[in-house]
C-alpha cells in the first residue's frame, strides 16, 4: 500500500528562522523562477515534477541566507525588490553553490541529518534535487507552459500527437516537470490522456510507461493532490467558489484517469488517486451535511423579535446548494455518495416547503418585502437545486400570489 510522504508531518515546514534583515515574507521562492512546478500544501504524495512551496521556500532560505548572501542582498529582500530578473544573471553562481553543498552533503551521513534539522523536512534532501532539477529548467518551464496553452487549441489530433513526442521522454525528471507545467494551462486533461493511448497503442498504465508517458501520469496526480489545498470549507469565510472550481478540476483530471488508462488495482497510481480521493472527499463530507440545517435556519422567520434576514446565513444557505450541484457534477469521482443523496434530497424537500410557505404568506401580505426577498432566494436555489424552468415557474407563481394579494 503506497503511503503518504512524511511530507504532511515529519517534513512540516519548519525552516530555520531567517536572521533580522534577511526576510522573505510575500516573497516568493527563488524570485518565481520555479512558479510553474510549485504545489501547495498538503504534499502527502511526492512527485519528481513538482516541489511543495513550504519546500521550495525553505531551499530559498538556505541559499540566500547560507549558501550566497553575498550576492542576495538581504534589504532588497526584506523589501520584496528581488525578483527573478535580478536572481537570473546569479543563478549560474546559485546553482553552482547549491551542487557543492550537495556534494558535501551526500559525502556525510551527519550532514544530511543536519540538513534534515535545519529545514526540518525528513525529505529535504529528495526535495532539494527536485528544487534544483526545476532551477536547472527554469527557461524551459515558461515555453511548457504556453504549449500546454497551444494544446487548447490544437484541433488536429495527429499534430497533438507530434507535439507530445517533442517532449523529454528519455529524461523523466525534465519530462515530469514539463508536463507538470503544461498541465497546469489545459483545460480539458483528457485530450492528453486519449493522445497518449494512441501513441502507447494500448490504454493499459503499462503501456503508457513503456511509451515514456509515466511522468505524465504522476503529473496528473499531483495536480489532482494540489486541489486539497482549495478545499477549505469550514468557517464563515470559506470560499466555496475557489472549492467548486477545484472539485471540477479534481474531477477532469480523475475522470481523464480512470476512465481511459486501465490501472492494475495493486498499482502505486490506484493507490495514491484513492487516497487522494478520500482525502478530498473527506473535506467536502461536512460541508454537505450541514447544507439542508443552513438552509432551514436561513429561511425560518424568527420565533421572537422583528423578523429580519440573517445575510451571513442566507449567503452560507446558496453556497451550500451551489456546492451540492457541483459535487453532483463530480459525484463519479468522489466517494460521498449516501452523504450526497441524502443530503440533495433533503434540500429538495426543504426548498419545496419553503417555497410554498413564502408563497402562502405572500398572498396574504402582499407588501412583506422579507418575505418576497426569501421567496427570491429560494427561487435562486431552486433554479440550482432543481432546472432554470421549474425557477422560471415559480417566478410566475410569485408574481401571481403578489396580484391575488
Amino acid at each position: 500500500m503506497t503511503q503518504p510522504a512524511k511530507s504532511q508531518a515529519d517534513a512540516a515546514p519548519k525552516p530555520a528562522r531567517a536572521p533580522a534583515g534577511r526576510s522573505h515574507a510575500g516573497s516568493a521562492p527563488f524570485g518565481g523562477l520555479i512558479d510553474a512546478v510549485i504545489v501547495d500544501e498538503p504534499v502527502l504524495f511526492p512527485f519528481a515534477g513538482s516541489v511543495g512551496r513550504d519546500a521550495a521556500m525553505a531551499a530559498w532560505v538556505w541559499v540566500s541566507r547560507d549558501l550566497c548572501p553575498e550576492l542576495i542582498p538581504a534589504e532588497k529582500l526584506e523589501s520584496g525588490r528581488f525578483g527573478a530578473a535580478e536572481l537570473e544573471p546569479l543563478m549560474p553562481d546559485v546553482l553552482a553553490g547549491m551542487t557543492a553543498a550537495l556534494e558535501r552533503v551526500d559525502a556525510d551521513g551527519e550532514a544530511l541529518q543536519r540538513l534534515r534539522v535545519q529545514f526540518g523536512r525528513e525529505r529535504a534532501r529528495e526535495e532539494l534535487a527536485v528544487t534544483m532539477a526545476a532551477l536547472h529548467a527554469r527557461a524551459l518551464l515558461p515555453k511548457a507552459q504556453g504549449f500546454g496553452r497551444a494544446v487548447n487549441s490544437i484541433g488536429d489530433e495527429a499534430a497533438l500527437g507530434t507535439a507530445l513526442q517533442s517532449m523529454p521522454l528519455r529524461d523523466p525528471q525534465m519530462a515530469a516537470l514539463l508536463f507538470h507545467a503544461a498541465l497546469g494551462q489545459i483545460a480539458n486533461p483528457t485530450r492528453l490522456i486519449t493522445a497518449v493511448i494512441r501513441l502507447a497503442g494500448g490504454a493499459n498504465e503499462e503501456a503508457v510507461a513503456r511509451n515514456g508517458f509515466s511522468p505524465l501520469l504522476d503529473a496528473y496526480l499531483a495536480h489532482a493532490q494540489n486541489q486539497l489545498c482549495r478545499l477549505n470549507l469550514t468557517g464563515p469565510f470559506a470560499d466555496i467558489d475557489l472549492a467548486c472550481r477545484s472539485l471540477d478540476r479534481f474531477h477532469r483530471l480523475a475522470r481523464a484517469l480512470t476512465g481511459y488508462i486501465e490501472f492494475a488495482r495493486t498499482s502505486r497510481s490506484t493507490q495514491i488517486l484513492s487516497s487522494i480521493t478520500r482525502m478530498v472527499s473527506d473535506r467536502v463530507e461536512p460541508r454537505l451535511k450541514e447544507v439542508a440545517t443552513d438552509l432551514n435556519q436561513a429561511m425560518r422567520r424568527p420565533r421572537e423579535g422583528h423578523d429580519r434576514i440573517d445575510g451571513d446565513r442566507l449567503l452560507g444557505a446558496i453556497s451550500g446548494v451551489y456546492l451540492l450541484a457541483t459535487v453532483r457534477d463530480c459525484r463519479a469521482s468522489l466517494a460521498l455518495n449516501a452523504v450526497f443523496d441524502q443530503a440533495w434530497n433533503q434540500t429538495g424537500e426543504a426548498l419545496e416547503l419553503h417555497i410554498q410557505r413564502n408563497l402562502d404568506l405572500l398572498r396574504q401580505n402582499p407588501d412583506d418585502q422579507l418575505t418576497g426577498a426569501r421567496l427570491d432566494a429560494a427561487i435562486k436555489m431552486a433554479e440550482v437545486r432543481f432546472n432554470p424552468d421549474y425557477a422560471e415557474t415559480l417566478r410566475r407563481a410569485r408574481v401571481t400570489a403578489e396580484r391575488r394579494g
